[in-house]
């Protein structure tokens, strides 16, 4: 059974002023999100399923039914804040979602095969997505899952801070731990976090998270109980977020199951800022000129 590529498109790109994940930035108008698919498909993915919002999703579909129809199996599921389990009570003045493990959830009813999460605004590069394909296609179980692990100052925005999980693994290659940091940035002293109102240094080559992700859909379990544990402590909160890195690290403390990191060499660049679009452009043209990519993907 082929894996499925689970694209989290729900954001809203409140920092990048748009909706970035339909903002062109190859030469025949593709996304960053298409060149992701374009990688999935060459490295063996089956189906690709898209976490949007209700208020873009006739805008998005017809942008991506018109590129991939044909070309693989697709999947729509929308992210929205009511969407809770059963009796769980929120703060009715909340405006977003609730994060990226709460995106994830909303593909419970859609996926029954191993599956890769990424983020809409990453590229990740086909490396990484050849590496992740092989591993949910032969050593994905219950008890074993993976995240593909970048360094930290390859990820860093020249624009703007930026939110990481950063990773503590042990000598065997396994994550033992993911720290969601939310304001990490170049500064003068070197790369550092901010953390009540303190800047906290980080390593260069420190192993971060940029949510691509290979888990099994028992998953799915284990965020839904956890999602209604963190609605029950934190859901009258306005701003709360259930991030998956932090079902990650309960999963690790809790139970049996391992997270393998697989290291990529892969490019990766995304786009939190508008500012980083130009980055964006000049690397896909550099990917095109050492024929990765075809000047026109579809």
């Amino acid at each position: 059974m082929k894996p499925t590529l689970l694209v989290l498109a729900a954001g809203m790109g409140s920092r990048y002023g748009g909706l970035k994940q339909m903002d062109p930035i190859g030469p025949s108008n593709e996304t960053i999100i298409d060149y992701s698919i374009y990688d999935a498909i060459e490295a063996g993915f089956g189906k690709i399923v898209f976490v949007i919002r209700e208020s873009f999703a006739q805008e998005f579909k017809a942008l991506f039914n018109a590129k991939i129809a044909g070309r693989i199996e697709t999947k729509y599921v929308t992210q929205e804040i009511d969407k809770v389990p059963q009796n769980s009570k929120y703060n009715p003045e909340r405006e977003k979602p609730w994060g990226t493990g709460h995106a994830i959830l909303m593909a419970k009813d859609c996926i029954n095969e191993p599956f890769a999460v990424i983020n809409a605004d990453d590229y990740y590069g086909a490396g990484a997505f050849k590496t992740m394909a092989d591993f949910l296609a032969t050593e994905a179980t219950d008890k074993q899952n993976c995240m593909i692990g970048y360094e930290l100052e390859n990820t860093i925005s020249e624009n703007g801070y930026v939110s990481r999980g950063v990773c503590s693994i042990d000598e065997n290659g396994f994550l033992q731990e993911v720290n969601e940091r939310t304001h990490i940035e170049q500064t003068k002293e070197g790369i550092a976090y901010k953390e009540n109102d303190q800047w906290i240094s980080l390593a260069p080559d420190a192993a971060v998270s940029m949510n691509f992700w290979g888990f099994t859909p028992q998953l799915f379990g284990r965020l839904e109980t956890q999602f209604t544990t963190f609605l029950e402590e934190k859901g009258q909160e306005l701003k709360s977020e259930f991030y998956i890195p932090f079902v990650v690290s309960e999963i690790i403390k809790n139970e049996t199951t391992q997270f393998k990191v697989l290291k990529s060499d892969a490019q990766w660049f995304g786009v939190t800022y508008s500012e980083d679009k130009a980055k964006a452009v000049e690397a896909i043209n550099s990917l095109i000129d050492q024929n990765v990519y075809p000047s026109k993907l579809w």
